[in-house]
């Protein structure tokens, strides 16, 4: 044993988990890590503008590495600033550990106002952690920060909330440092496993719905490879594109609308294979079909879809052990569907029915600007909800939305934690003007630490989804326009290259021009309103007036 502060048996332990790169800032509760992180160099400690960078950027780094990412801030107001990036952290089931400060060991739920006070602290991120832990010692710190670890990266990754106050951070004891838990992939049960290849090589037409459990897992060969054995299509989620190349020929695309070639297809299945999926669709599909769900965890397994066969175990582990079962049940017999997925394909391409001017247009620009091995990172956008089922996805963790959580501004943030993870590709933000001012200050940490990606600005000068819907629904717009920054100076202003696009369709050509700089490279792209997707002409009822109670 060692005798270290809490600090620094925390920052030795997370050298032991992997640990690159820390994402925060220092404040005064922290300061004992801070002097750790300084002494230590294998960790890169990247210092955002705000707390609420922290988060996206670590969530970016864990889903396009498949690694944790780290985030650290002041407790109180550095916890509720970093909230939004849990929230979508935990809307993608992305690891991301978070170590908070507390405020002194002998005032903590005395109510005295000390400085950054909130009492029951650990209750602000309960409902967007997996695990919370309070640590008040330095001997403590070890099995606790190896714990969160093995919580954030096991069965359904999280994010999880470690904290503890600053005494604990500078106080010396006798600390054993630990290798860190081992993660156990576990199975179903062989008798449960032996039930599903026997429904599913009974099957008439068998579909898998793929979800983002599969990146999670790092299962994107066992996805493709189990597909293919057993010669099923596939269909994604918004959060499960790039599990399988949109361009593999067994690949249906993404995104089930309410209408459409895919959901029929989904809807003409007699049994679906969810995996890795909630399977909670905004437009539900297959009510008729048996589901077969592989996913980690049980709370999942008949949540929405009721006729369920639950497989609680890992995908990565589950799926070839699956597809062997479904070989001896003496399944494949069915017709290969490529036929009909190339049709499928064929008709998605053109089909009036289904895509939408301009939106189809402008993705059509920005997919011949953007390399295919690119990792790009769509905001709440026009553009950003069309590229759920239309941007064509090849590689694995290579898009990033932000899942049902719908963060507007977490676009960029995001995008730069993808480029800290991965400095040899390259990475394309897709914003609109709102959500891109929202951590606009940014630009500083993109400059300070050359983290070289491209941000594409569609700029209308307003919250536009929220003026089109006024104007649509409730008698016209209000409040939704900006004064804005010329952006090209705003990027000029911070040391990094500003661009102006001629208009939405000059991306092809300016996105290359700009990913050549090697810099922080922000692009201005005027554009107007664009109409409501066809996709969403079914409207929820409470957005548009109504008489009367709704049920």
């Amino acid at each position: 044993m060692a005798k270290l502060s809490g600090g620094e048996a925390l920052v030795k332990s997370l050298v032991r988990e992997g640990v690159e790169v820390v994402f925060g800032l220092p404040g005064v509760q922290m300061y004992g890590i801070v002097a750790a992180l300084r002494d230590e160099p294998s960790i890169k400690f990247v210092v955002t503008r705000n707390e609420a960078a922290t988060t996206y950027m670590a969530d970016g780094y864990a889903r396009t590495t498949g690694k944790p990412g780290v985030v650290m801030v002041v407790p109180g107001p550095g916890i509720y600033n970093a909230g939004g990036g849990l929230s979508t952290a935990f809307s993608r089931s992305s690891p991301i550990v978070l170590i908070a400060g507390q405020i002194p060991r002998s005032t903590i739920g005395k109510n005295y106002g000390g400085l950054h006070e909130v009492n029951d602290q650990k209750e602000i991120t309960n409902p967007v952690t997996k695990w919370q832990k309070l640590v008040l010692r330095p001997s403590e710190v070890p099995e606790n920060i190896h714990e969160a670890f093995r919580q954030a990266k096991s069965d359904r990754p999280s994010p999880v909330h470690f904290e503890l106050p600053p005494e604990t951070m500078v106080e010396r004891e006798e600390v054993q440092l630990l290798e860190p838990a081992q993660i156990i992939r576990k199975l179903p049960s062989s008798s449960l496993i032996e039930q599903a290849a026997k429904e599913i090589a009974a099957a008439r037409k068998p579909v898998i719905y793929a979800g983002g459990g599969i990146a999670r897992s790092d299962a994107e060969a066992e996805l493709v490879a189990f597909a293919e054995s057993a010669g099923i299509a596939v269909l994604t989620s918004a959060g499960g594109k790039g599990t399988m190349s949109e361009k593999h020929p067994l690949a249906l695309g993404g995104s089930l609308g309410p209408y459409g070639l895919l959901k029929d297809y989904i809807e003409d299945a007699d049994l679906i294979i969810g995996i890795g999926t909630r399977f909670s669709m905004r437009n539900q599909a297959g009510d008729e079909a048996r589901l077969v769900h592989v996913d980690a965890d049980p709370e999942m397994i008949g949540h929405v879809h009721k006729n369920t066969l639950g497989l609680v175990g890992d995908v990565k582990a589950t799926l070839p052990v699956l597809g062997a079962a479904i070989k001896s049940a003496g399944g494949g017999g069915w017709n290969s569907p490529v036929e009909e997925v190339r049709d499928i394909q064929r008709k998605l391409a053109v089909s009036e029915d289904e895509l939408n001017h301009p939106q189809e247009d402008y993705i059509q620009a920005l997919q011949k600007g953007v390399p295919s091995e690119a990792i790009t990172v769509f905001g709440m956008t026009q553009l950003g909800y069309y590229s759920r089922p239309r941007w064509i996805t090849e590689n694995p963790k290579t898009y990033i939305d932000s899942g049902y959580s719908g963060n507007l501004g977490f676009a960029f943030p995001t995008a730069l934690g993808a480029k800290v993870g991965n400095p040899g590709k390259d990475v394309v933000c897709v914003s609109g003007d709102g959500g891109f001012m929202y951590n606009s200050s940014e630009i500083s940490t993109a400059v300070k630490y050359g983290i070289n990606l491209v941000t594409v600005i569609y700029n209308d000068g307003h919250y536009g989804n929220v003026a089109r819907d006024l104007d649509d629904d409730f008698g016209g717009d209000y409040e939704t326009e900006f004064s804005n920054p010329d952006f090209v100076k705003l990027a000029e202003a911070y040391g990094a290259i500003g661009l102006r696009a001629k208009d939405p369709f000059d991306v092809q050509n300016v996105i290359p021009r700009a990913l050549d700089m090697k810099k922080p490279v922000f692009i201005d792209v005027p554009v107007s309103r664009v109409p409501r997707p066809k996709q969403w002409a079914a409207r929820a009822p409470w957005t548009k007036p109504q008489e009367g109670l709704i049920d």
